[in-house]
């Protein structure tokens, strides 16, 4: 059902979230050196963009992303741009990496509005396979609304709920807040990966 909705959202062109342009938070990372170029995953990563940003700024990248259509243009994007060798895209459940080919292990991972969108299963599921593919010391950055109701069901994320349900896998070390560009509150989550791991099954 949730794979139906997004590839709906993608041919009625119904995506704001698809800008076409890389967030300075994660320019800023990238270009000031804070994350060295290694291996880099984004999760929810729609049609490519910040994938592609990755793979030319010298780090092997991977999208994971539910829609089928968003993966389909990011691979024609990725193709036109001669990035095939650094880029890589896959259809699939940000929550369920383990039936993915993204093994990791990853130092940079990236995520701009999937993880809010989950029930509190999913966000356990994808707790524990993001923190198994993070290198210890490896930087996660996480952009999601503040909590709200849409259609009907609870999304976003409160800053204490975000300190438990990464901790101890993750230590949160920033919290930048603000507001989308249609005045909805937001932030931005920086969080590092620890020795730790996440103690829940991802079966």
């Amino acid at each position: 059902m949730q794979r139906l909705l997004w590839n709906c959202m993608y041919l009625l062109g119904q995506t704001p979230w698809d800008t076409g342009v890389t967030p300075p938070e994660l320019s800023a990372v990238v270009e000031s050196g804070r994350v060295q170029p290694g291996r880099a995953l984004d999760l929810g990563c729609g049609t490519g963009t910040n994938v592609m940003y990755l793979a030319v700024h010298g780090f092997e990248a991977f999208g994971v992303d539910i829609s089928s259509r968003a993966i389909a243009r990011a691979r024609r994007k990725i193709e036109q741009a001669k990035l095939d060798r650094r880029a890589h895209v896959h259809t699939g459940d940000a929550t369920r990496l383990d039936l993915l080919p993204v093994s990791g292990p990853f130092d940079l991972a990236l995520d701009m509005g999937c993880f809010h969108s989950l029930d509190l299963p999913g966000r356990e599921r994808y707790v524990v396979g993001l923190s198994s593919r993070m290198k210890p010391g490896g930087l996660y950055l996480l952009y999601a609304f503040s909590p709200r109701v849409r259609l009907g069901r609870q999304i976003g994320l409160a800053d204490e709920d975000a300190d438990k349900l990464f901790s101890p896998a993750f230590k949160l070390s920033n919290v930048a807040h603000g507001e989308d560009r249609g005045g909805i509150g937001s932030a931005w989550y920086t969080f590092c990966k620890t020795s730790e791991v996440s103690q829940t099954s991802e079966v």
